[in-house]
């Protein structure tokens, strides 16, 4: 196995780690009456998850 010629630099070194950790938009799912919510989670407007009803929300 080849071996580096230079040692890298510290700053050379946390800019190649540091490239895949800028923010993103979160993913949103969308309900069967339109409202968007996190995939995976019960909906917070209306309690439902996977299409059924799970927590009691008042309106």
């Amino acid at each position: 196995m080849g071996q580096p010629k230079r040692k890298q630099s510290k700053r050379r070194s946390r800019l190649r780690r540091c490239a895949n950790q800028t923010l993103r938009a979160p993913l949103l799912a969308r309900d069967f009456d339109g409202t968007a919510y996190r995939p995976h989670r019960v909906n917070p407007v209306n309690g439902q998850y996977r299409g059924r009803q799970v927590l009691e929300v008042e309106m």
